[in-house]
């Protein structure tokens, strides 16, 4: 038998959401493409390829067809347009047409420039290489003065390159530039036609990816809870989920700060704070249902969460206020459990988590109902501002090192002749780097040379550290190790004389270099070597090809070493002091947290935007992350340097200042006496975050007395006690909240203090103070550590579950499947509606919850109830509109 409509009503459709930052295509149903949304947001790495793809089949159509009008050499025209296509593809990403058309047409002019004055040296090869040494020291130059300057250095080396590889002569060289031109121009044409940049598309497509992130957390939440899961492995699960979700969230922060994205700056910053607060609710879901899976959970509870999350993830995100009775139901189970006096306080402590993620998951649906409703929302309050970006993305990507490198040359080139050394450095290198590799080269194979300088190109590109350079040093040897073989089976396959197959396999392989290239440069490499041997294959027999492809593997490996080692030697930048910086510019975030929690409370009136300083903190523990990387992963249990053990305490910090940044965001009104107690806390630890940032510039505290951390722990649970007898409200509990989070903030800093070598001072008190939060959560971790964990007994049963789905509004039939979940919060099955009807087999006997999902209607939860081990019973359900 069956027994329908038992639990709360989730299908109470809310009010239509306005369609104008989440219009269809963010809120809409579920698409098979969502997965590579993920895996991508913005779809940065497919545009790439894909403009890669269209960029090459245009430019080497075009120079084949201009080299027959003209009469030159086929290889001459499809290498003098090939290289438009690729350096369109590979150096041009701007985000407006007039800047895209003005970068493009420009490409001609400084390359066959360059033809021009290599043809006239032809036979004077010294003067040839010392030009180039000179092009690509100019190119390092020309970088540091914006993408035009950047691609006019690049296509003049590139120039010479091809004009020695070439030998094109002088004569050739005015039908060169018709060919480079027309190429260009059409090359531009495709790209505007095929790939016409769209960036608020971009940051559509990203926020998509937020929802598909939200929705992976949510299931994941749910395996995390399945009794007879490996709760170590879901939360694992769970967890590379959140940084996925935090990732694409701070992209959409870098992606609101580009010109042509947000033109409401107000509708800008509303969307900047509802998908912060949605994405620390979902944290807090995680983080609070991997606490539940280290205790015992009682079953009604186990099924009321698992339920709820099924729901919350199955939800379509315009019904998202439909999560409100499933958020009241767990509520409900957990208070029941609170009231009970007899209730064993395993259960007890089960309750308040669950009792937690029902308060998150009604924060979940206020953010989202939220963030699609915002064109009927305006910016009324004192604490609203306009957006105002606080994340810069580089390449369409987030920041890595570059940031901090940059602060180090700053702050070392402030006087003298130094002031010169930022502008000079890079270029230096590459100049001395390639006046060492090239008679090296040149005495390995002089009609190849080049690949040497590429060697040196490709390394001093994009890094900044010793550590990043050998990373791309092994990137590319095992890149052309792989691409090598692969180049040669597609080689053999297709054979010698089969110029278009041949052609495809180049394009080909160029664009999936160009899709790889942001996730591992080795898939850049990989994708080059296949397309190279391609073409080496045209004029290199069988017997020389393993001896070409291993003097290119020599040549660049030779051009990574020599540069690197420059790098390290010439105007050197270590790697610690990049990760010193990179520390003090998340201290200095941080410290920007801290003061804006002091003038929101103390100056209510005046607008603030704590999302918006939580955001930079978020951005510079990216940067911490990225300069912090080891060379090489150890295994776990191996103890690995301080860096990584301080950027681990960073990321727990950036949790607390996310949920402080939230919770401090109310109108304090403190008696005098109380609100200097609080000014107090802000400033002790705007204090210690300010010794911590000197510390860092001169590696030794201030004095002996001021020099150390200042504990601000005690202070907060006086102003708490003081609190107490206080009447309970929103505002007090959010208060309550924010103290809690600076206390647990203070509790993170100071052991990260204590590691980078501050001392550590209690305020005011010499016995050893209290447990913090913190740590009272993490000694009952470690005292359950290895606690045996309690597995019920598996349920078993042939019972089998079938009926139909209908819907008025839908008379042809709704996409949609149905999950079954068991009393003891199991996920026992999940089925596909086919034409209107559906079957769920081997169900054991009892009480179980079924959800019919659908991408059209809110999800609807019933009990269904099986009498027997065996038998098959129906169950109908009708969905609303």
């Amino acid at each position: 038998m069956t027994t329908p409509d038992t639990l709360p009503d989730t299908a109470t459709p809310p009010a239509a959401p306005a369609a104008d930052l989440a219009p269809h295509r963010v809120a809409g149903p579920r698409r098979w493409w969502d997965w590579v949304l993920a895996a991508d947001p913005g779809l940065g790495q497919l545009q790439a390829g894909w403009r890669s793809l269209v960029a090459m089949v245009t430019s080497l159509a075009v120079g084949y067809g201009m080299a027959e009008a003209l009469r030159i050499p086929a290889m001459i025209g499809m290498m003098v347009a090939g290289m438009m296509g690729l350096m369109s593809a590979f150096a041009v990403a701007e985000n407006t047409w007039d800047r895209l058309a003005r970068a493009i047409l420009w490409m001609p002019f400084p390359y066959t420039a360059v033809l021009w004055l290599c043809a006239n040296l032809t036979g004077h090869r010294a003067a040839q290489m010392v030009l180039m040494i000179s092009a690509l020291a100019l190119t390092f130059f020309l970088a540091r003065f914006g993408p035009m300057a950047l691609i006019t250095g690049m296509m003049l080396f590139n120039g010479l390159m091809v004009g020695m590889l070439a030998g094109i002569l002088a004569a050739l060289v005015g039908k060169t530039f018709a060919v480079a031109l027309v190429a260009a121009a059409a090359v531009l044409a495709t790209r505007l036609l095929l790939c016409f940049p769209m960036p608020r598309e971009d940051l559509l497509r990203t926020q998509r990816a937020f929802v598909v992130e939200a929705r992976r957390v949510a299931d994941a939440a749910v395996d995390a809870l399945d009794p007879d899961a490996d709760p170590e492995r879901a939360v694992r699960r769970m967890d590379r989920s959140l940084r996925r979700l935090n990732i694409t969230t701070v992209t959409i922060d870098g992606r609101l700060a580009q010109p042509e994205v947000a033109a409401d700056p107000a509708a800008a910053e509303l969307l900047h704070r509802h998908l912060f607060d949605a994405e620390l609710a979902l944290r807090g879901i995680g983080q609070a249902t991997a606490e539940l899976t280290r205790r015992p959970l009682p079953p009604p509870l186990r099924e009321a969460l698992a339920v709820g999350l099924v729901l919350a993830r199955d939800t379509p995100l315009g019904r998202a206020e439909g999560l409100r009775p499933v958020a009241a139901r767990v509520q409900e189970r957990a208070e029941a459990i609170l009231r009970d006096p007899a209730a064993p306080a395993d259960d007890v402590e089960a309750a308040v988590l669950a009792r937690r993620i029902g308060h998150l998951l009604d924060s979940l649906a206020a953010s989202l109902h939220a963030w699609l409703t915002l064109g009927r929302t305006t910016s009324a309050g004192p604490a609203d501002v306009p957006f105002r970006p606080t994340v810069a993305l580089e390449n369409n990507r987030l920041p890595g090192s570059a940031g901090p490198a940059r602060r180090v040359l700053a702050a070392g080139s402030e006087s003298g002749w130094r002031r010169v050394v930022p502008f000079v450095r890079v270029p230096v290198h590459a100049a001395v780097a390639a006046a060492i590799v090239c008679p090296i080269a040149d005495a390995i194979d002089p009609r190849r040379f080049y690949w040497g300088l590429v060697g040196v190109m490709i390394t001093l590109f994009g890094t900044n550290t010793t550590h990043e350079r050998l990373r791309k040093f092994g990137h590319r040897m095992v890149g052309t190790v792989i691409g090598a073989v692969l180049g040669i089976v597609v080689l053999h396959l297709i054979g010698r004389d089969h110029v278009y197959a041949t052609l495809a396999v180049i394009v080909a392989g160029l664009a999936f270099g160009a899709w790889g290239m942001q996730r591992a440069y080795a898939c850049w490499v990989v994708g080059l070597v296949v397309a190279l041997t391609q073409l080496y294959g045209l004029t290199t027999p069988d017997s020389g090809m393993n001896h070409l492809l291993g003097e290119r593997l020599l040549d660049n490996g030779i051009g990574v070493l020599v540069a690197t080692a420059c790098a390290a030697l010439i105007f050197p930048l270590s790697r610690r002091t990049v990760v010193k910086e990179a520390e003090r510019g998340y201290v200095d975030a941080l410290a920007q947290v801290v003061m804006q929690v002091e003038q929101r409370w103390t100056h209510p009136d005046e607008p603030v935007r704590l999302r918006g300083a939580a955001r930079s903190v978020d951005a510079a523990l990216i940067q911490v992350q990225s300069v912090v990387r080891p060379l090489v992963r150890m295994p776990v249990g191996v103890r690995g340097p301080a860096a990584e053990h301080r950027a681990a305490l960073l990321a727990t910090a950036t949790g607390h200042a996310r949920a402080l940044a939230v919770a401090a965001d109310v109108d304090v009104d403190l008696p005098p006496r109380l609100a200097e107690r609080a000014r107090l806390i802000t400033a002790t630890l705007t204090a210690s975050l300010k010794e911590l940032d000197r510390f860092f510039a001169s590696g030794a505290p201030e004095s002996a007395d001021a020099g150390a951390w200042r504990r601000v722990g005690p202070l907060v649970r006086e102003l708490e006690a003081e609190l107490a007898p206080a009447p309970p409200g929103p505002r007090a509990r959010r208060l309550a909240t924010a103290l809690r989070e600076l206390d647990a903030l203070d509790e993170t800093l100071a052991a990260y203090a204590e590691q980078a070598g501050l001392p550590v001072a209690a305020e005011g008190r010499t016995a050893q103070a209290p447990a913090s939060p913190m740590q009272r959560r993490t000694r009952s971790v470690m005292a359950a550590w290895n606690e045996p964990r309690h597995r019920e007994p598996a349920l078993t049963g042939t019972a089998r579950v079938e009926g139909r789905v209908t819907c008025a509004a839908h008379p042809e039939g709704c996409a949609a499947w149905v999950t079954v979940i068991s009393a003891r919060g199991k996920r026992l099955a999940k089925s596909p509606v086919t034409a209107g009807g559906y079957a769920v087999d081997a169900l054991p006997p009892g009480t179980h919850t079924l959800v019919v999902s659908s991408s059209r209607h809110a999800p609807r939860a019933d009990l269904v109830t099986l009498d027997g081990p065996s038998g098959t019973a129906r169950h109908d359900v009708e969905l609303g509109a």
